[in-house]
């Protein structure tokens, strides 16, 4: 069935089903590097290096896989200008900016309760003797 053909109130996307595109879209935008640089990228436009620094731990190689991914789903826009050296710089595209203002906005819940959750880690691990 395609997505013209459904009910107004029915998802043309299931991302809990297995074979969904939508699966492999959202664990690019919510896995561990793809929410922490589609949030620098909401800063503004930056170049690989920049944003390398800016997402502290990762590394070249697997910055450079998001950005594919990222890229790939239409969330980042890759412009290479040609300069010697190459310049590359990176930015939202319209969607990517919409996905990533709903992921701030996640970032800041997480944030915002962090005392909470480190004293509930706090008591977990003392229950469970851990150390």
């Amino acid at each position: 069935m395609t997505a013209h053909a459904q009910e107004p109130d029915e998802l043309a996307y299931n991302v809990f089903a297995k074979a969904c595109p939508s699966r492999c879209t959202l664990e690019n935008v919510t896995g561990r590097w793809g929410g922490l640089t589609l949030g620098a990228l909401s800063e503004g436009s930056l170049r690989f290096n920049e944003l390398r620094r800016r997402v502290d731990g990762v590394s070249e190689k697997m910055l450079s896989q998001t950005l594919h991914a990222l890229e790939r789903d239409g969330l980042v826009h890759r412009e290479a200008q040609p300069t010697n050296p190459p310049r590359v710089d990176y930015e939202l595209t319209p969607l990517g900016r919409e996905v990533a203002g709903r992921l701030l906005s996640l970032i800041e819940c997480v944030e915002g309760a962090m005392d909470e959750v480190l004293a509930s880690r706090e008591r977990y691990d003392e229950a469970r003797g851990a150390r």
